[in-house]
């Protein structure tokens, strides 16, 4: 008869441990996995991007002054670029007497106007006093007590003035025409002048280019006697708290995304000890790879499939920029939460609402407004 062996007992009490130790593993795990990743998408294939604003100047010249350095930062209106404004400022002057000058010719137009208006009046009275003088010598030519030339001669006087009443309310009607208005303002050819003036008083102040917003330099290429022309890229401007992250989510993750998610940002710069707080506003209209420079061709024979990628973009909250500032370009970390199903994929634009403007080139036309009033003033005996 078989005696069995007897069994090892630390063996079985080592056995129950780690048989213990992974039951509780794999609980921690599946709780873990329900109240930290459930309802949640995550990825690391995000980076913060911003504006770049590019800075150029809206006339020609030649630089003579430059405003800010790399990586320094302005204040929006700030001087950046300066040009060589000599012959702006002497084509304003030529407008200014061009227009003074105008101005003064429309203003004895105008007094010709009246000067004629006193003169067709005048007409009128003589005709009045020939016109009697004729009735007089008609009534007394049937009494016979004046001879006939001398009734003919008031009758040619009659014509006479009714000829030259004619004549003045033909040079009158000629001279209003020039004229068309006892406003000087109003003239065609102070009008023309004016806005002639108007423009070169506009190149003027674009011989300054000031900063569109405020923000940080970047990628500086101007210098100091550079010949540039209009449009020509000086410098960019980065608006440094307008920053927002293009999240780059797999395909297979975008089912759950909607707009108006809340998402959880940490940046690579501070690790996980700063936190940002955002949320979803839009996600793109297709993947990077359909929106690059050259987008793939798949109808080939050697076609394998790739999980794409799209970007979803993720706004910041401005208070958390101010204290810990990012940079364009920087590695991100996204977690949104997407238990919340009830937003859109994509926010309608508003309508006549700009989405980002800026209010420093404001004002330019009303100074050259004011200096053509101011023109017109001096030469119109205002």
């Amino acid at each position: 008869m078989t005696q069995t062996p007897k069994q090892n007992p630390q063996r079985r009490r080592a056995l129950l441990r780690l048989s213990a130790v992974l039951l509780a593993a794999a609980i921690a795990l599946a709780l873990y996995w329900f109240f930290c990743l459930y309802g949640k998408e995550s990825t690391d294939d995000a980076y913060a991007a911003g504006n770049l604003i590019p800075v150029s100047a809206q006339v020609g010249g030649t630089i003579v002054a430059i405003g800010a350095e790399d990586t320094q930062t302005v204040k929006a209106g700030q001087l950046l670029v300066r040009l060589d404004d000599a012959d702006a400022r002497l084509a304003v002057e030529r407008a200014r007497a061009e227009l003074a000058q105008v101005v003064r010719q429309t203003r004895v137009l105008i007094t010709g106007e009246q000067k004629l208006e006193a003169v067709l009046a005048e007409r009128k009275v003589a005709l009045a006093r020939a016109e009697g003088d004729l009735a007089r010598r008609q009534a007394a030519s049937a009494d016979d007590a004046i001879g006939k030339e001398e009734l003919q001669h008031a009758i040619e006087a009659v014509d006479q003035q009714r000829a030259a009443l004619r004549v003045a309310e033909a040079e009158l009607k000629a001279q209003r025409e020039m004229v068309m208005s006892d406003a000087v303002a109003r003239h065609p050819q102070v009008a023309r002048a004016a806005a002639a003036l108007k423009a070169a008083a506009l190149e003027l102040e674009r011989t300054r280019v000031p900063a569109p917003a405020a923000g940080q330099i970047a990628r500086r290429s101007a210098q100091v006697g550079m010949r540039i022309q209009p449009g020509a890229p000086l410098m960019a401007l980065v608006p440094m708290n307008t920053l927002w992250v293009d999240a780059n989510f797999k395909e297979s993750q975008l089912a759950k995304l909607r707009v108006g998610q809340q998402a959880t940002v940490t940046a690579d710069l501070y690790g996980d000890k700063v936190e940002y707080r955002g949320k979803v506003v839009g996600v793109s209209a297709g993947t990077g790879s359909a929106f690059s420079l050259l987008p793939p061709q798949n109808a080939t024979g050697n076609w394998i499939k790739v999980v794409q990628r799209v970007p979803v973009r993720i706004e910041l909250e401005p208070e958390a920029l101010a204290r810990h500032p990012l940079r364009i370009g920087l590695s991100m970390n996204v977690t949104v939460d997407t238990s919340d199903q009830g937003g859109v994929l994509a926010l309608s634009a508003p309508v006549g609402k700009p989405a980002y403007a800026t209010a420093i080139y404001d004002g330019a036309l009303e100074r050259a407004d004011a200096l053509v009033a101011a023109t017109i003033a001096a030469n119109a005996g205002q």
